[in-house]
């Protein structure tokens, strides 16, 4: 199946895909409205609530403006690069959940209620702390895949 072909498919059977799904398929968090789908030996993941889809969708692009300059950008023109955008996703939902609970650590178990959570907390996306959240996505690193070996 070709990208074009696949990404068609994908549309057609994902009417709703989630949009931390690069944060849960690198599995620095987890959340109890998404299902994972499989198409074409790939990986997917749905969103099965259109309030949190669309609460998390409000969300991200909030997340990614804020860390611009964090990311040294200037702008956001398209999707950012996979690497950026792991960060964003993975740190900035550290760094608000650091913002609800200080001493958690670890992978987000719950994007769902983390959102909703903020939402109560806070009183809506524009009062979040986001100085806070973007410290978060700057210290993020990703987990590496392998090991390169230093042998020479």
């Amino acid at each position: 199946m070709d990208e074009k072909e696949f990404k068609a498919t994908y549309r057609d059977y994902n009417d709703r895909p989630c949009v931390f799904a690069k944060a849960l398929l690198s599995r620095c968090a987890g959340c109890s409205r998404a299902q994972k789908l499989n198409i074409a030996e790939r990986e997917a993941m749905a969103c099965t609530s259109a309030a949190a889809h669309e609460s998390c969708r409000e969300l991200l692009p909030l997340l990614r403006a804020k860390a611009l300059f964090a990311l040294k950008l200037t702008h956001i023109e398209g999707a950012l690069p996979h690497g950026k955008e792991i960060k964003v996703q993975c740190g900035g939902l550290r760094g608000l959940r650091s913002a609800q609970e200080p001493s958690a650590e670890g992978p987000v178990t719950d994007v769902y209620s983390l959102v909703a959570a903020a939402l109560a907390d806070f009183g809506g996306l524009d009062a979040l702390p986001y100085g806070e959240i973007v410290k978060a996505v700057v210290g993020y690193e990703p987990r590496r895949r392998g090991h390169q070996s230093d042998t020479k």
